[in-house]
């Protein structure tokens, strides 16, 4: 019995001493060239420690000088997968890994760990999912920073979050105290009783997708659903304008975000609801996609990440850089958006021969949502052919104008872009199952 709550307060007191820094770390750099030289000797720091226990690091990097670690050979979920027993510093296999996450996916039950490693999988969105392993000290530091930057008020106030995820995670049983509470709410369960849960949980903190937010707030309206969280937040999928304008609506207040992967704690928004990296925490480099429209993949290092680290690894996403500074003048890039991944990318024939245009996610999606207010659900896949497919949900019985101002949208967004336009094929719109993250907009390959 000492034994467990010597554990527990050693635990409260990791979680606390990482929710300090991180309130701490929000104003302590005056400039961003302070900032970049406090992060540069962070990553080198944090090298000497990686390199002598990963042996595929300390391979990929050898004899280079850690100073120039910003030009490091670039790493990605193909290496991390083909090399994950020689990646990770606490030798587990690849197999032991799959075989805990698995079991935990099919069972529903999140806890079992390999010694006191969490192993998980990704989602899966990009086609292929991924192992993600991570330390209890690691847990420790996510729940202490993501509290600091999520948290509407102190953390000696009461606060229940619901957290309204795909599979749940020893990373969310790491804060327990009678003063805070993760929750864990299944997305395979169906909506409303969902919402009977969430009434009996009562959350100050809402986190979900936006799919099931949209239809939490449904609920809401129907009068199912009787919860008045103080924030709320989407995560996991892409936030679109219409969503959050129905979101907002029903739960009368701003919708926040967090953009997380398995690959990190990325970014949060802040009190005017701007999207800030993480950067007390990772370094984001940018491999610009469209300098003018500042649209770009991150290449992320994080310098806290020991068991799995993550040094100079792309990720699929395309982020979209804030013009303007943000009124709370935090000097963490600001994003305007997350728009979606890589593979969303469409790739349209130019009207110059020989040439083709790559067509960001955002620019489909506008040429969609703003063809009719009756479409209320959608999605466009570009089939192998070069060929358009897309479902609509209407609202009305109204399709077939639907589906020629659909038609109208997309021709004028291929004047705009000078590309030929493409074959469209509408077809039914079937709802993804519970529990699966939607992609709207997608290539297929």
């Amino acid at each position: 019995m000492r034994g467990n709550l010597e554990t527990i307060l050693s635990n409260l007191a990791a979680i606390l001493w990482h929710y300090a820094a991180a309130k701490r770390n929000a104003r302590r750099w005056r400039s961003r060239a302070e900032l970049e030289a406090w992060q540069d000797r962070a990553v080198q720091k944090h090298l000497a420690r990686i390199l002598p226990r990963s042996s595929f690091y300390r391979q990929l990097y050898a004899q280079r000088p850690l100073k120039d670690w910003r030009d490091f050979p670039i790493t990605s979920k193909t290496e991390l997968m083909a090399n994950f027993e020689n990646w990770n510093t606490v030798g587990i296999h690849r197999e032991a890994a799959f075989a805990v996450a698995l079991k935990a996916e099919d069972s529903r039950d999140f806890a079992p760990m390999i010694g006191n490693i969490t192993a998980g999988l990704s989602s899966g969105t990009s086609g292929s999912r991924s192992l993600f392993l991570v330390s209890s000290a690691e847990r420790h530091a996510w729940a202490g920073t993501l509290l600091a930057k999520i948290l509407p008020g102190s953390l000696l106030q009461r606060h229940r979050a619901a957290l309204c995820f795909r599979a749940n995670s020893n990373l969310y049983g790491s804060v327990k105290s009678r003063r805070f509470q993760f929750g864990f709410f299944d997305l395979l369960e169906p909506p409303e009783k969902l919402a009977q849960k969430l009434g009996e949980f009562q959350p100050t903190l809402l986190v979900a997708p936006p799919t099931m937010l949209r239809l939490l707030a449904e609920e809401k309206r129907a009068g199912r659903l009787k919860i008045q969280p103080t924030r709320i937040f989407s995560v996991a999928e892409v936030l679109e304008p219409q969503e959050r304008a129905a979101i907002e609506k029903q739960f009368g207040q701003r919708l926040h975000e967090i953009y997380q992967a398995t690959e990190g704690f990325l970014a949060t928004t802040c009190a005017h609801g701007t999207l800030h990296l993480n950067e007390d925490i990772l370094v984001v480099q940018k491999e610009w996609l469209d300098r003018v429209q500042k649209k770009f993949t991150p290449v992320i290092t994080d310098f806290r990440r020991t068991t799995q680290p993550i040094l100079r690894y792309r990720l699929n996403d395309i982020l979209t850089e804030r013009d303007e500074p943000c009124p709370c003048g935090s000097i963490f890039t600001a994003l305007e958006k997350i728009e979606g991944r890589c593979d969303d990318l469409l790739r349209f024939p130019s009207t110059r021969p020989g040439e083709t245009i790559s067509v960001f996610p955002d620019f489909i999606r506008r040429a969609v949502i703003t063809a009719d207010d009756a479409i209320t659900e959608y999605s466009v896949t570009q089939r192998a052919d070069g060929k358009l497919e897309i479902a609509l949900e209407i609202l009305r019985e109204t399709s077939a104008r639907a589906e020629q101002s659909v038609r109208a949208g997309f021709a004028a967004l291929c004047e705009t872009l000078r590309c030929e336009r493409p074959e469209i094929v509408f077809v039914p719109f079937v709802p993804p199952p519970l529990g699966a993250k939607r992609r709207r907009v997608r290539r297929a390959s």
